[in-house]
């Protein structure tokens, strides 16, 4: 009993009766506790690999290849993630129709729960851009004149100045961006389908992508008032002159026959 007695005052004594508390307390937890939330999370993306994998036979590997490793009708899908899938399968430019310089929209046939699937598969195949949350594309608070700046640097060559659109070469064009999905607006800067440049964070941080839908959300929205008044389609200084040549000039080319001509009348009178 002194033995015990002593062993009790020793000053480990309370570190050992703690350790065994803990490994007591730890093997409980693992015989009752309910299956893991990562192994359950992991197990709900197997599975949406698999199905991914199943829509992707029957819809996209005849031209991307059963693997995705592409063919002579359709490019390699190996690390292009799954923003790119959200972006061309979610806009229904994918499945693509028919053969040709682009792709265009068109109605989406796939529910967003498939292009999820679809979307894990090809992920699964190697690593590039995810899908955005709402946090990352949410124009709310964003500088819309920084993002005005931005698009006119970056995108206006292409899209005009306020996202109208415009054609390019060999048949290629850029869509309009009204009423473009924001979160369709990032993944393409984040991707660059068809003949658009990507632009990554390391190029293009994040905030910056947010200002500039910021900024077609502002000049494409229904309620707003050109400031310049009538827009002319919103393509820039080309149509704009043009109008002027045209409808000015033209003007005052007539104001200057009207006149002449009642110079000469008043001549003969």
């Amino acid at each position: 009993m002194k033995k015990l007695s002593a062993r009790r005052r020793h000053p480990l004594a309370a570190v050992v009766v703690l350790l065994l508390a803990l490994a007591a307390t730890g093997g409980l937890y693992i015989a009752f506790a309910p299956a893991d939330k990562a192994q359950a999370d992991e197990t709900a993306q197997s599975l949406a690999i698999d199905e991914g994998k199943r829509l992707f036979s029957v819809g996209c590997a005849s031209c991307h290849g059963t693997g995705g490793q592409g063919t002579s009708d359709g490019p390699s899908l190996v690390g292009v993630g799954a923003a790119a899938v959200d972006f061309q399968v979610g806009t229904g430019r994918m499945p693509l129709q028919q053969q040709g310089a682009q792709a265009p929209r068109k109605k989406v046939i796939y529910s967003q729960a498939e292009i999820d699937q679809i979307a894990a598969y090809i992920a699964s195949l190697g690593a590039g851009p995810s899908v955005p949350t709402k946090n990352q594309y949410d124009p709310k608070g964003a500088d819309i004149a920084k993002g005005g700046e931005l698009f006119r640097t970056d995108c206006a060559q292409c899209h005009n100045f306020t996202g109208e659109g415009g054609a390019l070469t060999h048949g290629k064009f850029a869509p309009s961006l009204e009423n473009v999905d924001p979160k369709h607006i990032y993944e393409a800067m984040q991707t660059g389908p068809q003949s658009m440049p990507n632009f990554p964070d390391s190029v293009m941080p994040e905030q910056n992508k947010k200002d500039i839908i910021a900024y077609l959300h502002a000049v494409n929205s229904d309620d707003t008032t050109s400031p310049g008044g009538l827009k002319l389609g919103g393509l820039g200084p080309v149509s704009e002159g043009l109008f002027a040549w045209i409808f000015g000039l033209g003007g005052l080319v007539a104001i200057a026959a009207w006149v002449a001509a009642r110079t000469a009348k008043a001549r003969k009178s």
